[in-house]
């Protein structure tokens, strides 16, 4: 079960021969100052692939922009697809922590008005800096395998408990299957939505497609008239 971000991968995308970089860092940072040097190379790292992209980004030049010494780097992060990875981990979990705040917030709303609201977080949510939401997508394959089965979970958990407390307003269905299809097709909208220039969509363009998602999830989720 995916949660609204699509930051997932499978070992078929990646066409690279021979051992990949490793992407895990190599310590926590545990400390005040060692956390704000992990956080300038994380915040280096994706203005540099919002401005370069991935093949001009390289640890001198990350380590360069941070004001930090490449020994330091290396210190936290063996490679530049350690930094992708931590960038892309952190960039979910901004989306995941507005995703998961809405999810609660929606808990006793009716079908209708949670599923709007729902799918206009998400949009909003993947509209946190596009430029880069986007250049993350497509450096998935690179990064390696990321740690987002837990979100996902928590995504499924409370969507779920959501539509087991509204049974009432729906047709009989297994949740579990209408939790994957609603949790799919608003992260779905959301996502293309990104990867589609959403920062240069009129208002009024935003708004249809809250309305149609928003119509296409009840109209799945409730009793035919």
């Amino acid at each position: 079960m995916r949660a609204f971000t699509r930051f997932s991968y499978s070992h078929s995308d990646h066409k690279a021969v021979g051992r990949k970089p490793p992407t895990k860092p190599r310590k926590s940072a545990s400390q005040q100052r060692s956390r704000a040097t992990v956080d300038a190379l994380v915040e280096a790292t994706a203005r540099i692939l919002v401005k370069d992209g991935f093949e001009k980004t390289s640890t001198n030049r990350i380590a360069e922009i941070a004001g930090v010494s490449i020994g330091s780097l290396y210190q936290y992060f063996p490679s530049k697809e350690a930094l992708v990875a931590a960038v892309i981990d952190r960039h979910n979990e901004e989306i995941m922590a507005i995703v998961r705040a809405a999810l609660i917030e929606v808990a006793d709303m009716p079908i209708e008005k949670a599923v709007r609201r729902l799918v206009t977080v998400a949009i909003e949510a993947h509209r946190i800096n596009p430029k880069l939401h986007r250049v993350l997508a497509e450096q998935i394959p690179r990064a390696g395998k990321l740690d987002v089965e837990a979100f996902n979970r928590e995504v499924h958990t409370l969507m779920r408990a959501y539509l087991d407390s509204h049974r009432k307003e729906m047709r009989r269905i297994d949740l579990d299957i209408a939790t994957f299809i609603c949790v799919s097709t608003i992260e779905a909208v959301a996502h293309n939505t990104v990867l589609n220039q959403a920062e240069t969509l009129p208002d009024r363009i935003v708004r249809a497609l809250v309305d149609e998602t928003t119509r296409m999830v009840v109209g799945y989720l409730r009793p035919p008239a």
